[in-house]
């Protein structure tokens, strides 16, 4: 099956229907997809995962933020916090960096939001590939994720 249609099927389990829309030029990055969105970098919402002492945690940042993982670290009272390298996010999420939906993964996975996504009455996120994204409000895309609203960047921004 291929990945749209996964979280296709992912969605009706939730009961909620996405308006996925294709883009051929591209929505890998932030940037790519506020530009072929036509939306805020601010709007889109990147599901980034890390290990946690070793366990998956996906966090939904808002494009125009970087992850101040001191910050994740201690919020999840953590030994170690790192980036999840490829095929981690692969085997735990069932997508490829730069396609990762917010939710509809094939393994569930501790999730926190990033709270200046709420400042939008809708953001835009990915939908299972890198040229597909789905316009959600945060607070759906925070029910659905499971998610806990949380500041993720550096505190000095």
């Amino acid at each position: 099956m291929k990945a749209n249609d996964r979280f296709q099927a992912s969605c009706k389990r939730v009961g909620y229907q996405p308006d996925i829309q294709f883009f051929p030029e591209g929505t890998k990055t932030a940037s790519d997809a506020a530009a072929a969105v036509g939306c805020d970098v601010g709007q889109i919402v990147k599901s980034l995962v890390f290990l946690a002492d070793n366990q998956p945690v996906l966090l939904l940042v808002s494009g125009k933020n970087t992850v101040d993982q001191d910050t994740i670290k201690l919020l999840l009272n953590a030994e170690s916090f790192e980036m999840a390298k490829p095929e981690i996010v692969r085997s735990h999420t069932g997508f490829a960096i730069g396609g990762t939906p917010p939710f509809g993964h094939i393994q569930p996975m501790q999730t926190i939001m990033d709270e200046d996504l709420d400042a939008f009455d809708e953001v835009w996120a990915a939908a299972g590939t890198p040229n597909s994204c789905f316009p959600i409000s945060p607070t759906e895309l925070r029910k659905i994720a499971g998610a806990t609203l949380a500041t993720v960047k550096p505190t000095n921004t």
